[in-house]
């Protein structure tokens, strides 16, 4: 059962220098073994934030994370990129939430997934195979790769079950760079990062200067060294590092922005407040885990209290409840150390139930 939430009035001396936040972000890094930044804010923006720990081992370890460290998003990709860019389309009427595929889009038609809607893809109720294996499957050519993506059948009836799969991603991420007319990078630039002035967020490869202040993941075999700046996602490299499911790096400060426009949506936000508002409520039906459009219910929350959250598989999470007014972000590099979630999952649900009980 969630713990009462802290009122608006004690954020601030939540998030101050030294604050329980603090301690417990700096607690926390020592068990997880990955530095960290994080951050809390209401509609006004960050009200408070912190980083700890280093960024790694052996060249990294004399560096230390902070608002402007770039990290690898991994799935915060599907809502920072993807879903406001489908919101756009949405909002101005390319985008049925409702339609099976196969009945607008030539593409869908006759294959599995023209049986699906967005709104199922969104919402990881489509019943797509729960596994990527593209390069074992379709090889590695990027159109055969969506083709795959297109004709693979169902793992189970649309609307039946929530299961979250990296496939609705990379297939909606299709669909939006041809409704969209461009790549989703530029896409993204142009309808979310460049209108809320997240300067520092792109998706790779990273240019040469910025690999200063980017966060190593995992150790390569094929490369011999730890993965910098290039995205740490199979399914993604594949792509070309440009995909609906992962790929995009960003800071503490631009995820700061991003949040903050969920609360107070800019006037000139061509996804506004519409599309916050369908996304940020239950589309599952009933079925568990409970699900909006692109976010998850915060695990050890109940729908009603209206927390979200999405999570990165490098060690990325970030949070927001439109209820509380307010949001949190806590940035690792878990995977450059290994691959054990449970000290990284007792942080999140400790920092989560901090910030929103």
């Amino acid at each position: 059962m969630s713990h009462r939430a802290p009122g608006a009035d004690r954020l601030p001396a939540l998030a101050a220098p030294g604050g329980e936040l603090d301690r417990l972000v700096g607690a926390g890094v020592r068990t997880v073994g990955a530095g960290a930044v994080w951050a809390v804010g209401d509609a006004g923006g960050g009200l408070g934030g912190g980083g700890h720990g280093v960024l790694g081992r052996g060249p990294y370890a004399r560096l230390v994370p902070g608002p402007d460290t770039l990290y690898d998003l991994a799935s915060l990709t599907k809502v920072v990129a993807l879903w406001p860019c489908a919101g756009v389309l949405w909002e101005s009427g390319r985008l049925p939430l409702d339609e099976p595929l196969g009945r607008w889009w030539p593409p869908a038609s006759g294959r599995a997934a023209g049986a699906v809607t967005v709104r199922q893809l969104l919402a990881h109720t489509a019943g797509m195979l729960p596994y990527t294996r593209f390069e074992q499957l379709y090889g590695r050519d990027p159109a055969a790769i969506r083709a795959g993506v297109l004709a693979a059948p169902l793992h189970r009836a649309p609307g039946t079950a929530v299961e979250y799969t990296d496939r609705a991603a990379v297939l909606l991420g299709h669909l939006v760079e041809e409704l969209g007319g461009a790549p989703l990078d530029v896409l993204a630039a142009r309808w979310a990062w460049h209108p809320l002035g997240m300067a520092d967020t792109r998706y790779g490869p990273l240019d040469a200067a910025l690999l200063d202040r980017t966060a190593p993941t995992e150790y390569d075999e094929s490369t011999g060294g730890h993965l910098r700046g290039v995205v740490h996602d199979p399914s993604a490299r594949l792509l070309g590092g440009v995909s609906g499911n992962a790929g995009a790096f960003s800071t503490a400060r631009d995820l700061g922005r991003f949040l903050t426009a969920l609360l107070a949506p800019p006037p000139a936000l061509p996804w506004g407040g519409a599309w916050i508002e369908e996304s940020l409520r239950e589309q599952t039906g009933g079925l568990r885990p409970a699900r909006g459009l692109s976010w998850l219910y915060a695990p050890g929350t109940e729908p009603a209290e209206g927390t979200f959250v999405h999570y990165g598989f490098t060690g990325t999470g970030f949070w927001v409840s439109r209820r509380l007014g307010r949001w949190a972000l806590l940035l690792t590099n878990k995977v450059h150390h290994d691959r054990v979630t449970q000290p990284l999952t007792d942080l999140r649900n400790a920092f989560r139930r901090s910030v929103f009980g």
